[in-house]
């Protein structure tokens, strides 16, 4: 039986501006600043050196509608490469990307299919196999309605058929939802594979057939943890097998520090360096929350006479020039849960915040939120943000009444 071969990424964002980081040196920043380039360069060297079938990308190819220049030159010499092998691909664009945005076009090479507004398909005859692959781009930056109705149901079981949408589950609340669908409906259309993308954390909806989003291929703040990539898709009409493959030029990752019996800061910096030369054997280039955790009263003593922002500082001035780079963009305080007890005064506050839903928690932050210039740097409010944000609240609480 006849199988195909092909890579399935989503949520390039080439040229991100990478919002969020302060303080680099321009070594760093300037990695950081280029890791999509560097993680989209992986793939085709993999798609040069391996030659699947054909590449499939699912959406927001680009950050903005403007397209910038630098991207569309690296986006149109990569396409150029991939034709000079024969190696096709189909993209499709999203709300970042959309056809109705203002740039400065480049002509792409004949091996790549762009996907009209219209849901549209694309067939190949892979050694004689055929393909049929159906999708759409964004005609305009908000689809809030379901497009999955304009998807035909499979009908000639001899063709191997592939869906490409991007978009997010109607009951995924997590991100903005854009052409909504639920399994069920990509179910119904009897495809063998379901090509998602829109949300960037690595997930399988289902097995079989697989309904997959891959994920972005570089984090691009600190929300986005671990390694990022896409997958390498070998699929006939009765099996799949899919590797996923990293790509993260730089990996954003918590590490955390044991405080326990800490006393010297010589004792502490020596901690937090072991742990971030560990991170980097794991991981490689990397920007990092340095969690200090079980902080008790003797290692809180480290704390008294210097400040958290200069052992930030001095933390990041061992770690400099140390390749490859380690920015530690944040430095958290954990206090050990034996060493304070609550009183009656902080279980009521605890208790009373566990009670706000989503809206009552949006109307107590609403001032930051709806700050002219503050908004548009923060993302929207979820329900994991809620429970950083109790976390935060109980160790301040608990930092409080240590001062008292």
């Amino acid at each position: 039986m006849s199988e195909i071969r092909f890579f399935h990424m989503a949520d390039l964002h080439l040229d991100s501006p990478f919002k969020g980081l302060f303080g680099l040196p321009d070594y760093n920043f300037k990695k950081i600043r280029t890791s999509t380039f560097e993680a989209f360069d992986k793939i085709i060297q993999k798609a040069i050196q391996e030659k699947p079938d054909f590449l499939l990308i699912v959406g927001d190819i680009y950050d903005g509608e403007n397209r910038s220049l630098q991207a569309q030159r690296r986006f149109q010499e990569a396409m150029e490469k991939l034709f000079q092998h024969n190696i096709p691909v189909i993209l499709s664009y999203g709300n970042h990307d959309h056809l109705n945005g203002a740039w400065t076009r480049f002509a792409l090479p004949s091996n790549v299919y762009e996907l009209p507004a219209e849901t549209s398909v694309v067939q190949l005859n892979i050694r004689g196999q055929q393909v049929n692959i159906y999708g759409f781009s964004y005609g305009e930056r908000h689809i809030k309605t379901a497009k999955i109705d304009s998807y035909p149901v499979a009908q000639d079981q001899h063709v191997i058929h592939i869906g490409m949408l991007h978009g997010s589950e109607a009951s995924d609340t997590t991100h903005d939802v854009y052409a909504p669908f639920t399994k069920d409906q990509l179910l119904e259309k009897n495809y063998h594979y379901w090509a998602l993308g829109h949300i960037h954390k690595r997930q399988l909806l289902h097995q079989n057939p697989p309904i997959v989003y891959p994920g972005n291929i570089q984090s691009r703040h600190r929300k986005e943890q671990g390694v990022k990539g896409f997958y390498d898709v070998t699929l006939s009409q009765n099996t799949t097998d899919m590797e996923f493959v990293p790509t993260s030029a730089v990996v954003y990752n918590t590490v955390e520090v044991d405080c326990t019996n800490v006393f010297h800061a010589n004792e502490l910096l020596r901690k937090c360096e072991e742990a971030l030369t560990n991170n980097r054997l794991e991981y490689g280039a990397s920007v990092v929350e340095l969690h200090l955790k079980n902080i008790d009263e003797q290692s809180q003593s480290l704390f008294e006479y210097a400040t958290v922002d200069t052992w930030l500082e001095t933390i990041r001035e061992a770690a400099d020039g140390i390749e490859p780079m380690c920015w530690v963009q944040k430095l958290m305080l954990h206090q050990s849960s034996a060493s304070y007890e609550h009183t009656a005064a902080t279980e009521s506050v605890m208790n009373l915040m566990e009670q706000w839903d989503l809206s009552e928690w949006k109307d107590i932050l609403k001032d930051l939120y709806q700050h002219a210039g503050g908004a548009r740097l923060i993302e929207p409010l979820t329900e994991q943000d809620i429970k950083k944000l109790m976390h935060n609240a109980q160790e301040l609480l608990a930092e409080e009444i240590q001062r008292v």
